[in-house]
Order: C-alpha cells, then sequence, then structure tokens
C-alpha cells in the first residue's frame, strides 16, 4: 500500500538513470467503489504533463519509473470523469457515510487491487498530517501514542465527495450513500455543510429523501438552504414536507421568497400552508398539521383502512381516524388498533369514542402539551369554537415547544414513531395526495 503524501515530489524516471521530472498529482477515473488510477501528472520545470498509466512501469516510495522513452509534453488537462487526488481531494471536506460526520481527507491511501492501482481509503486522521510533513512512520507511530493505525482510514465506499471539493463531479454524484441515511442523521451532517455544498446535495436528492431531512434541519439552516434554491425546488420539497413543517419553514423566509415560493407550490399545499400561517405561532392552530384521516358515521372499518393506506400519513398521525358529519363538526375516533380488531363491515359509528378530548384553535401551545400529557394522546383533534374539525397536534410537535433548549439539541426536530425501518418503508411507498377529508 502506498499514501499519496510519500509519492508526491518523487522522482520520475524513463530508463535513464536522471528524472525527468517530479511527481506532482495522481488522476483516478471515478465512478466505482475503489476507482483506478489513470495517469500521472508530472512537473518538469515550469510545466505540468500528463503520463498515462499505461507508461508507467513502476510506482513505489522511491518515486516512478516509464517503460518509454516517449513523452508527450502537453499541457495536462482534466477529463470530466476524473479528479486529482492531491488537487481535488487532499485538505478538502469529505462525508464520512459510516460515521455521518464531515471529516477533512489528510492522505490518501492507495493499493494494488484486481491488477490496477486504485484508490481505496482516505485517512482523516492526525497520523496523515504528520506524514505529509515527512516524519517517518517511526517517529508518528511514537507521537500518536502507537494509535496512528486505529480508525483513521475510512473506506473510498464510504466516502460521499461534495461539489465544492470536487468540481468536476457536481454534476456526476448522486450521492446515493447520503439518500440511505436516517433523516435525522443526514440532517447532522448537512448542517455542518457549506451554504453551496448543501444546495448542492438537496438538488442530487429523491424529493421525499430530501423533505424528511428538510424538516429535521436546524430552523436557521432551513432557511438559509430554501432560500438558496431554487423557488421551483423549494416549493417541491416543501408540498413532500407534513403541511404544519412546511408552514414553519416557510413563516421563516423573507417576505419576497415567501411570495415566489408559496405561488409555485401546488394549490392544495398552498392553501394548507396558508391556512397554518393565519394562526398565531404558539397556538393549537400554529403548531397543528392539517393531516389527518376524516371519515363519515357510516363508513365501515374496511373503508377507514382503505383511506389510511392511501393517504399515507404519518405514524402518529394514523393513531386515529376522526369521524365528523357533513359540516366537519367532530363527533368522535377511532384508534387504528380498534380498526384492525374488528370486523371489516363494521361501522366506525359503532366503534368510535363519543366527544373525544380536543383543542380549540387559539389554545396555547403549553395548554396543548398539558392535554397530550395529561391524557397520554399520541395526537390530539384541534377543533374551531363551532367544534369543527380543523386538524391534529402530534405528541412531538405539542411537546417540542415545551421542551428545554438544552433537550431539545438532544433529539430529532421530529419525534416520530417510526424507525429507520419505518422511514425506508415510507420511501418504497408510492407518493400520494394528502386530502384533509375522506368523507
Amino acid at each position: 500500500m502506498l499514501h499519496l503524501s510519500r509519492l508526491i515530489g518523487r522522482p520520475v524516471r524513463d530508463r535513464s538513470p536522471d528524472a525527468i521530472g517530479s511527481i506532482d498529482d495522481l488522476i483516478v477515473a471515478v465512478g466505482t467503489s475503489h476507482p483506478p488510477v489513470t495517469g500521472l501528472v508530472v512537473r518538469t520545470g515550469r510545466r505540468r504533463i500528463y503520463l498515462p498509466w499505461s507508461s508507467v512501469q513502476r510506482l513505489d516510495m522511491s518515486g516512478a519509473r516509464l517503460a518509454t522513452e516517449r513523452i508527450d509534453i502537453t499541457g495536462f488537462r482534466k477529463r470530466k470523469d476524473e479528479i486529482l487526488l492531491k488537487g481535488d481531494l487532499l485538505d478538502k471536506q469529505i462525508v464520512d457515510i459510516d460515521g455521518r460526520k464531515v471529516v477533512r481527507a489528510n492522505d490518501v491511501l492507495l493499493d494494488f487491487v484486481e491488477g490496477a492501482m486504485r484508490l481505496v481509503a482516505v485517512d482523516v486522521g492526525a497520523a496523515g498530517l504528520l506524514r505529509r510533513l515527512g516524519l517517518p512512520d517511526n517517529w508518528i507511530e511514537r507521537l500518536s501514542g502507537g494509535r496512528s493505525r486505529v480508525a483513521s482510514y475510512i473506506d473510498w465506499e464510504d466516502v460521499d465527495p461534495l461539489g465544492s471539493t470536487i468540481a468536476s463531479m457536481r454534476l456526476k454524484v448522486p450521492h446515493a450513500g447520503l439518500s440511505e441515511l436516517h433523516p435525522a442523521d443526514l440532517a447532522t451532517i448537512i448542517d455542518q455543510l457549506t451554504p453551496r455544498d448543501r444546495a448542492d446535495i438537496f438538488n442530487s436528492l429523491d424529493e421525499e429523501v430530501a423533505a424528511e431531512a428538510l424538516e429535521e434541519l436546524e430552523p436557521e439552516t432551513r432557511t438559509d438552504l430554501l432560500e438558496d434554491l431554487e423557488p421551483e425546488r423549494a416549493a417541491d420539497l416543501l408540498e413532500e414536507m407534513s403541511p404544519d413543517e412546511a408552514a414553519d419553514a416557510v413563516a421563516d423566509l423573507s417576505p419576497m421568497s415567501r411570495s415566489a415560493i408559496l405561488r409555485l407550490m401546488a394549490k392544495e399545499e398552498r392553501e394548507d400552508v396558508k391556512e397554518l400561517l393565519a394562526h398565531p405561532e404558539m397556538s393549537a392552530g400554529g403548531i397543528m398539521t392539517t393531516e389527518h384521516v376524516a371519515l363519515r358515521p357510516t363508513a365501515t372499518v374496511s373503508q377507514a383502512l382503505a383511506s389510511i393506506r392511501r393517504l399515507q400519513p404519518d405514524a402518529d398521525v394514523a393513531f386515529a381516524v376522526y369521524v365528523v358529519d357533513a359540516k366537519r363538526h367532530l363527533l368522535g375516533e377511532v384508534t387504528l388498533r380498534d380498526l384492525i380488531l374488528a370486523s371489516p363491515s363494521a361501522k366506525v359509528i359503532d366503534l368510535m369514542e363519543d366527544e373525544p378530548v380536543a383543542v380549540e384553535l387559539l389554545a396555547h401551545a403549553e395548554e396543548v402539551a398539558r392535554v397530550v400529557t395529561r391524557y397520554g394522546l399520541v395526537a390530539v383533534p384541534v377543533v374551531d369554537e363551532k367544534r369543527r374539525l380543523m386538524g391534529v397536534v402530534t405528541a412531538s410537535d405539542a411537546l417540542w415547544d415545551v421542551l428545554p433548549e438544552e433537550w431539545r439539541r438532544e433529539m430529532p426536530r421530529r419525534l416520530r414513531a417510526g424507525s429507520i425501518a419505518a422511514v425506508a418503508a415510507k420511501r418504497k411507498a408510492k407518493s400520494a395526495p394528502r386530502n384533509k377529508n375522506n368523507g
């Protein structure tokens, strides 16, 4: 195995004993899990020339030995699918997918794999920096207390390059590894990035994945990101978010951005957001979501379950369905457990709890939290002065606004009932319109 730091500056020789130049950089062709070295950049005086890997007979700590005496002295030009290990990667930020964090590439590890010299790992530890200072390995071992080999390498398969790190890959890297992370982990990574890299990642992610991560971001980061994105992209992401989270995000935007983005949103989602924005921020109406399942009393259990499958609400919202009359007056609620245990032909009116606990639109967030806590609710319906169903407040949203600040920093923005597996299952499901009322 070879470290890039030990190769830079080493002599390049042909069949004669005299060096024709020195190694200035190595080139790899991206696109595979461990990309192969495709050539060298050699410095000869003031020029930087390109040598294809086919011209290299040997590469080791002593430098490079060429298999030919004929050299093309044309200046080096990087192709679109190539990166320079020193110029593009060294000292740049990369995402450690497995470690869920942003790190700096201090050195690069190369090795012969399947008959080719390949980029196999990135060194993000202090040993990489010491190696670049020219210190021998035994000194590095001493200075690091024997820990130079421990947990400092990240396999290239677990690395996600960033757009600002590798400009030529800006439109080519799909960030597939990042898209598999839990939204909270993805948000933690994005919070550490530069504005350009945040936008780059969000533009490459699937809309549903990006929307889930957007819900988890710190409010300041989320606002900056939405302002940096193209209005059309921002509108698409807000449409994928739950209505209450989308309203929170829109409320923090500048008036100009808010107007432009709302104008581009689909009518139903736009109206949901506007309705939520009309209520005081710390009221039940301000923290509720309009996403819920409401049915008429004559609906059957089979129809109720079909509505849940079609609407695909979040787990805590799907905990209960609400029974309303023709004018949406709240008559009762039926838990998901009762629906599953009941006969498919049973009517919801026969299963519902009459006059369930509810809060009014203008109830303060602290009062909503007290109601949720007192009755042990997963979600509480929100009604107007005529007891018409307007939305629901989930326990997570009810408690979030009254939690101490230090507690908030230790947990995700959305305290979802689902686990990583639940999030993955949700992504596989086909998207469906969010309807406020199925009745």
